[in-house]
């Protein structure tokens, strides 16, 4: 029976690692970054706190709409973003002097807190983490493809690492850390000990990294995974075009809390021509579902449901691709599973510089017990 040596698997483990260290690092920090990416801007922008001292109900998202509407009444409004309660919510609209502009107001008070027109943190870390800000072009980028294949490497390193490490499960009852014998056996025993650890959260990263993958794929050749909404009718217009919709957002969001009673509104797209619909996409309690699993779309002539989909309604696929963000960043648990998930990401970044150590340190010590020929041992003593 043919049988792997564990001199194989340390080569393959260090080469999992070794030639791409520095990108595979740097996506890991990145991510760790994007995690907490909301707490990071409540802290170091006041602008972006949702604060409430009078501890007042929350105003929807069309009452947030016309407050933009009256402090800017030629802007265009395109979609709205209700983020955590304690984050102010985001009106997106441009002006004639604003191309693209986001409205950040307080769902409490209903003040304008600031209009941001340029990239925020949160946009950015999410960009550099998820596609390395490569340009996307023809429905796929490269640094996408770049962030995504590096689930198979994690794989791989998990597996080799398991492999070489006989009976791993005993660092859970009897961690050893050896502090006395050198620098490499202090990094290697960290090494073992952190990964044995986080064996369940480098699975769930590698597995929903492969799902990126996949869903790539899927993405660039064009396969329609959920259906888009039909557009409306231009048989069912009107004649004469009004000034504004005959149904309100108000009243598309009702029509949404009616077919679906647990609905909480996430992002909404408003209309962007007249065969358009409102968009609606939101949550309904699932705890491993994102916030945007449940979708109604709305007719804004007739106040008909033009489509709507739950986590009932959906496959296979379709359930993998809205569970694979709150298992990749740590949210379906909210702030507390967010830290655990900066954690475990903290730990990872540090488990491939010290493997990138670990492994250099090897090599130097293999290329010096490589016997020199007689003619460089000459050159040396010159």
């Amino acid at each position: 029976m043919f049988r792997v040596s564990n001199r194989f698997w340390f080569s393959f483990h260090g080469w999992c690692s070794l030639p791409i260290w520095v990108l595979f690092c740097f996506i890991c920090l990145t991510g760790t970054i994007a995690v907490i990416s909301h707490e990071l801007t409540w802290l170091t922008n006041p602008h972006a706190r949702a604060a409430n001292p009078d501890n007042l109900p929350a105003k929807s998202p069309a009452e947030l709409v016309a407050i933009v509407e009256k402090a800017h009444p030629t802007a265009d409004i395109g979609q709205v973003m209700v983020m955590d309660p304690y984050l102010v919510s985001a009106v997106i609209f441009s002006d004639h002097d604003q191309p693209t502009a986001i409205a950040y107001v307080n769902q409490y008070s209903g003040q304008i807190q600031e209009i941001n027109s340029g990239l925020t943190f949160i946009g950015f870390m999410r960009m550099l983490h998820g596609w390395l800000l490569f340009s996307w072009q023809h429905g796929y980028s490269i640094g996408y493809y770049l962030v995504s294949a590096m689930s198979l490497v994690m794989l791989g390193s998990l597996v080799s690492g398991l492999m070489i490490y006989k009976q791993f499960w005993k660092a859970f009852s009897a961690p050893k850390i050896r502090t006395k014998q050198g620098t490499k056996t202090l990094l290697a025993d960290l090494h073992r000990l952190v990964g044995v650890w986080s064996i369940w959260f480098i699975l769930i990263i590698s597995l929903t990294g492969f799902w990126y993958l996949i869903q790539g794929v899927i993405y660039h050749t064009g396969i329609e995974v959920e259906p888009h909404a039909p557009a409306i009718s231009g048989r069912l217009l009107p004649t004469t075009e009004p000034r504004a919709f005959p149904v309100s957002l108000e009243q598309a969001l009702q029509l949404a809390q009616q077919r679906y009673p647990n609905f909480s509104p996430s992002y909404i797209g408003l209309p962007e021509h007249n065969r358009d619909s409102y968009h609606l996409y939101g949550s309904g309690g699932e705890i491993f579902f994102d916030h945007y699993s449940y979708q109604v779309a709305v007719n804004p002539w007739k106040g008909e449901i033009m489509q709507a989909t739950s986590p009932k309604d959906m496959n296979g696929i379709q359930s993998i691709m809205h569970i694979a963000d709150p298992l990749h960043y740590g949210t379906f648990g909210g702030l507390w599973t967010k830290i655990i998930w900066f954690v475990f990401g903290s730990l990872l970044t540090g488990m491939s510089i010290t493997g990138f150590i670990i492994w250099s340190l090897r090599l130097v010590k293999a290329k010096a017990a490589v016997p020199q020929p007689s003619w460089k041992k000459v050159e040396e003593h010159c």
